[in-house]
């Protein structure tokens, strides 16, 4: 059976969730936020100021649709094209320490929860969230068509 989660429009869902996580307070981006990359195969950090929240929607959605993940294959899913000048480029993962520490505050938050030793899994909390969102998402765009 298809969940509304996969049914509503990622962009419009991952920003209704980083919307929430910002004004409930739910993850805070650290300190150094403002001036990290978000891999090594990035000339420069996000300019979005709203980068983190939207970054932890998306990684609990991810985990919504493919848990249970831990850091090494988020760190997969969220890497790019690494272009090294004259050589030609190569595959370069994202950065850990942001997914790690996104993780830890979503972990806090009990949106996501250790299982086993094969990573993070959404919790019940998490998974009536995005489906809330999602529901809102898709009435959204019903009402526009």
């Amino acid at each position: 059976m298809v969940s509304n989660v996969q049914l509503a429009d990622p962009m419009k869902l991952i920003q209704k969730i980083a919307a929430y996580f910002k004004e409930n307070k739910v993850i805070e981006p650290p300190p150094w936020a403002p001036f990290v990359k978000t891999g090594v195969h990035k000339e420069r950090p996000p300019q979005d100021p709203d980068w983190w929240y939207i970054r932890a929607a998306a990684v609990l959605r991810k985990l919504y649709l493919r848990g249970p993940l831990g850091v090494s294959r988020l760190r997969k899913l969220y890497g790019g094209r690494h272009r090294r000048g004259h050589k030609p480029p190569k595959f370069a993962k994202g950065s850990g320490a942001i997914i790690r520490k996104i993780l830890q505050q979503l972990e806090e938050a009990g949106l996501v929860q250790k299982y086993d030793n094969k990573g993070r899994i959404v919790t019940e909390k998490g998974r009536e969230l995005l489906e809330e969102a999602a529901k809102a998402v898709l009435k959204a765009e019903a009402r526009r068509t």
